[in-house]
């Protein structure tokens, strides 16, 4: 897909400003549309809130979509921005949870099908 143009690489995460590498993040208190809906935030492994880093880079991916026409992302499982089916728990103890991170919240929000890298090998 690649090969044909078919596939816009996006990071939402350095979309929102964070450096690669990054400490790794989790959803507190919720899931990506907890997030979304101010009811959760989004927590790195060193106690710092960068929830607003992730709601920047979901909007970005969100506009970079909507600019190119995409229908369809296939995003990477049990990230706190891209996970489509599950998420880390926010212990920050390599336990995944049902969920779904907070860019996969909103482009499904505005009609986008998300599905995970998992289902297309």
């Amino acid at each position: 897909m690649m090969k044909n143009g078919e596939v816009i690489p996006v990071c939402p995460e350095q979309l929102g400003g964070l450096p690669t590498p990054r400490h790794p993040a989790e959803i507190v208190g919720g899931s990506g549309e907890d997030v979304l809906d101010g009811k959760a935030r989004v927590v790195d492994s060193n106690g710092k809130d960068v929830t607003k880093a992730f709601l920047q880079g979901a909007y970005e991916t969100l506009k970079i979509a909507q600019l190119t026409g995409a229908k369809r992302a296939i995003l990477k499982e049990a990230s706190p921005s891209c996970g489509s089916c599950q998420i880390y728990d926010g212990t920050f103890q390599g336990k995944k949870k049902p969920g779904r991170g907070v860019t996969v919240a909103l482009l499904r929000r505005h009609g986008i099908e998300v599905t995970s890298e998992k289902k297309h090998g």
